[in-house]
């Protein structure tokens, strides 16, 4: 049985709550092989979020963050879900608020249904089949649903970008639009100002993995945009075996509201190769 939206918003609100708890200038930090930051708060609000996806749906394959990093990957299936239990461990370490908990099923390699929470900033996004929304959430409650829609994209852009991982290859890019405004945000909240009309393209050069996008992807695309390779085609998920890079590495991408944005954007084979 595949469960709903509705089923899995417990699950990322308690996770939320777990990372709030250790959300203090005093959070130990530790550093894993891949030199990204880790901390007692993703590990607990995996374990909150591995639990509840176990009573949901036993049968659905889990393939999570700290779990990949410790060793413990389930075999390849067509239906699975991806977690990332705290996106954005560096801006909780920084304490700006931008970190998300990320829940997204992945069914034949696309993202179908998609959760980001952002406990410190009270804001859920989701989507799935039946569409996109938003809700605030004050003293750990959800309030009332907004629809969400990408906008038609106006002449002067709203680009956003990651806080922390900017590069001169995205700056490159960015010539050749008109661009009116760059956010930077961090974690999956960038697919989810594009999902809310809020902004108009997302340019990722530079590594990324599976459960960094799949949640705000699954909500991009209900919300009516796209994440795509430099090629045009959708980003697939359960990439493994790769001679280039790691399982679940994602290549460089483009998310963008408008999908007429998306043959502007496309790289021609010079820039790809950049």
């Amino acid at each position: 049985m595949i469960p709903s939206l509705d089923s899995l918003v417990p699950l990322a609100l308690d996770a939320g709550r777990c990372v709030l708890s250790h959300y203090r200038p005093e959070t130990r930090v530790e550093t894993k092989s891949d030199g990204s930051p880790v901390t007692d708060a993703d590990r607990e609000a995996e374990a909150i979020i591995l639990d509840g996806l176990r009573n949901l749906a036993p049968d659905i394959a889990v393939v999570a963050e700290e779990e990949v990093c410790a060793g413990r990957v389930p075999s390849s299936a067509e239906r699975f879900f991806l977690v990332d239990p705290l996106d954005g461990t560096r801006e909780f370490v920084s304490r700006n608020g931008e970190f998300t908990v990320n829940i997204a099923l992945v069914e034949d390699g696309v993202p179908t249904l998609g959760l980001v929470y952002a406990p410190a900033l009270g804001r859920l996004f989701a989507g799935g089949q039946g569409g996109a929304w938003q809700a605030e959430v004050r003293n750990g409650e959800l309030e009332a649903r907004r629809a969400m829609r990408v906008r038609a994209a106006p002449t002067g852009l709203t680009v956003v970008g990651s806080r922390s991982h900017g590069s001169p290859a995205t700056a490159a890019f960015l010539e050749r639009f008109e661009v009116e405004a760059f956010a930077a945000r961090g974690s999956s909240l960038k697919f989810c100002l594009l999902a809310a009309g809020e902004a108009d393209l997302y340019p990722r050069f530079g590594r990324t993995m599976e459960w960094d996008t799949a949640a705000g992807d699954a909500i991009l695309r209900a919300a009516g945009g796209l994440t795509a390779t430099l090629d045009g085609s959708p980003l697939r998920y359960d990439k493994r075996d790769q001679t280039h890079d790691a399982d679940f590495a994602n290549p460089n991408f483009l998310a963008v509201g408008d999908l007429r944005l998306l043959a502007r954007a496309c790289m021609d084979s010079e820039v790809s190769s950049t």
